[in-house]
């Protein structure tokens, strides 16, 4: 379990620029106006500052002087108590108890699909299923979205940041929504301007679309 001392003066983000988790935490980092090194790493290609800090190997990784964190709804909750402007949790325990609770539920209903999608070991029988069911999952929570200009909140929060990087690479996971999830289609349009979201995009993000 030990650890090697970080002796960076400023904060280092190991990132695949293709991965939506990573997204999620670039999302975070650029809404909040944070300096960071981003280093992107391509898969299989592990930097030995990496190697040496996190012990799975694993990305994304944020290294914080002498703190290093290598999983993602943590980073994203640290950066938003350490850099506190905008906010992106909600100050109340139970509306923050939800906002984590929704977090949850993205991961367990749309980003286990868009893993198994991106998965070179999934079937073609598999991938076909999981496209359906992202679509219509998506599709059935659209008129959600007409109700609020943000996901179940009136301020842009780390559910967002978790759904926006799913939404981003429908086209790339070879999925169109219908008609009726305009209201979704209005999120996204929403969401996909927002001086953050577009600062956050590495130069692989932004040929997705």
């Amino acid at each position: 379990m030990g650890v090697t001392a970080n002796k960076r003066s400023s904060m280092a983000f190991f990132s695949d620029p293709a991965d939506h988790y990573c997204h999620r935490v670039r999302i975070v980092l650029a809404e909040k106006g944070v300096t960071v090194d981003v280093i992107n790493v391509q898969p299989g290609e592990i930097p030995q500052e990496l190697a040496e800090n996190n012990p799975y190997n694993s990305v994304p990784t944020l290294l914080d002087r002498d703190l290093v964190l290598y999983e993602p709804n943590i980073m994203m909750e640290y950066l938003d108590e350490r850099f506190p402007h905008p906010p992106l949790l909600p100050v109340y325990p139970v509306a923050r108890a939800n906002t984590r609770l929704l977090m949850y539920r993205v991961q367990r209903d749309w980003c286990q699909l868009v893993d198994l999608l991106n998965n070179s070991s999934t079937t073609a029988a598999q991938a076909t299923q999981a496209r359906k069911e992202l679509r219509e999952s998506l599709t059935g929570v659209a008129p959600v979205f007409a109700e609020m200009p943000y996901f179940m909140s009136e301020e842009f929060s780390l559910v967002d940041c978790c759904i926006a990087p799913i939404l981003w690479r429908l086209p790339t996971l070879g999925i169109e929504l219908p008609k009726p999830a305009k209201p979704l289609l209005d999120y996204m349009d929403r969401i996909f301007q927002r001086e953050g979201f577009l600062a956050s995009l590495s130069a692989q993000e932004k040929d997705m679309q």
